[in-house]
């Protein structure tokens, strides 16, 4: 046996239990976003045992503020590099209680499992995090490089108050990142087969086509939105925006809401609104899909307003130091050989990734995220804490 896969696993079995501990206190905490609940001072408490900085950046209205903690730890050479453990805090509403087998607040074991609302996103990272500069810098007390923590409780929500005002404060002041690690449940069929090096964008367009409103027994004397519309909806749905690229899918256009008419069955519609989204990649550009769907829209001849929303630019590390630690990681610790991937929502690594060079998403499963009965396998708690440790260990020493 490997003598470094050996102790990778003595490794995660050390760190499985204060992990669990630490994610227990926090699963208790209701912080429904975009409330913190005393979490980032819990983790907060645990940093500066360490020695980190702590710098509160809350930000937003008295009566929606969003908790920001900035935690640094510097390394020990002027010049070393810096790793952030970016996270949130806060979490979706649990829908229903009675629809779940235990409180959502209440950390809950059963077969394998603990549940509660938060554990796979993402409290465990969070705990996972900790524990692991616990245990790196017990064994190496004066790294070269620096360790940083990024965390807020304004992710699920708008996330207008959390990451991104954080980021706009650390690029003013000229602070150095290297390397970001953001702990989004990313993991598929088993720890570490999944790391995200990037995300696709998304825009998001409200557009209402004008008709004139009449009798359905009339119909020259109205003009039907719907019908103008639908043809010009269809092409937008099975145009090729682009064909993606080695990193990101093709770019897609979904529409999610659609709505026309009074209610009556013999009035012609007034107006057709819809809503759609582009979830797109970096062949195109926010400029490039709005200008395409407005050229469309123009030669239907439609009378039309359209609003557009960007909520994302698309972002991409490609592979390096930073990939090839979590690689390696994982391999040590699990076995699993690791996939990048840019699939699924966005996340606040869009924010980090125009202040540092190197982000990458990893945590564990998410196959239970925002459903009613969320968990985390309990013999992943420990393996996630040593993976995160290790890349402490190869990209700081």
């Amino acid at each position: 046996m490997n003598p470094r896969v050996n102790e990778a696993g003595a490794l995660a079995e050390r760190l499985g239990e204060p992990t669990l501990q630490l994610l227990e206190q926090l699963i208790s905490r209701p912080s429904v976003t975009p409330r913190d609940e005393g979490c980032l001072d819990l983790l907060g408490a645990r940093l500066a045992a360490l020695g980190f900085q702590l710098e509160r950046m809350d930000s937003g209205p008295e009566e929606a503020r969003v908790s920001n903690l900035w935690a640094l730890r510097p390394g020990s050479a002027s010049d070393g590099p810096v790793l952030v453990f970016a996270g949130h805090t806060d979490v979706v509403p649990t829908g229903a209680l009675s629809a779940w087998s235990s409180d959502p607040f209440v950390p809950s074991y059963r077969d394998g499992r603990l549940y509660g609302r938060g554990a796979a996103d993402m409290k465990t990272s969070l705990a996972a995090m900790v524990t692991a500069c616990e245990a790196f810098l017990e064994r190496y007390p004066a790294p070269a490089g620096g360790i940083a923590f990024l965390l807020t409780s304004d992710e699920e929500g708008p996330a207008k108050d959390g990451t991104v005002v954080c980021v706009e404060r650390l690029k003013a002041r000229g602070q150095r990142l290297d390397f970001c690690i953001v702990g989004e449940p990313t993991s598929v069929q088993r720890l570490g087969d999944t790391v995200k090096n990037g995300r696709r964008g998304s825009l998001s367009g409200r557009l209402r086509v004008i008709g004139v409103q009449g009798h359905v027994a009339y119909p020259q004397l109205a003009r039907n939105p719907v019908h103008q519309a639908a043809p010009a909806l269809a092409e937008l749905a099975a145009t090729e925006w682009d064909r993606g690229n080695s990193y990101f899918p093709p770019t897609t256009f979904q529409i999610s809401n659609i709505a026309a008419g009074t209610g009556a069955t013999n009035v012609i519609p007034g107006e057709l609104v819809l809503d759609f989204n582009f979830r797109f990649s970096t062949e195109s550009t926010p400029d490039s899909l709005k200008a395409r769907v407005h050229a469309l829209l123009d030669r239907h001849g439609l009378e039309y307003a359209l609003d557009w929303n960007l909520s994302g630019e698309p972002f991409l590390t490609p592979v390096g130091s930073l990939s090839d630690a979590l690689g390696a990681a994982i391999r040590e610790v699990t076995g699993a050989q690791t996939e990048l991937s840019t699939t699924g929502g966005t996340s606040d690594g869009r924010f980090i990734a125009k202040v540092c060079p190197q982000v990458a998403e990893f945590g564990p499963l998410n196959a239970s995220i925002h459903k009613i009965d969320e968990y985390v396998p309990v013999d992943q708690v420990g393996p996630l804490a040593a993976i995160y440790c290790l890349c402490l260990e190869q990209l700081l020493l």
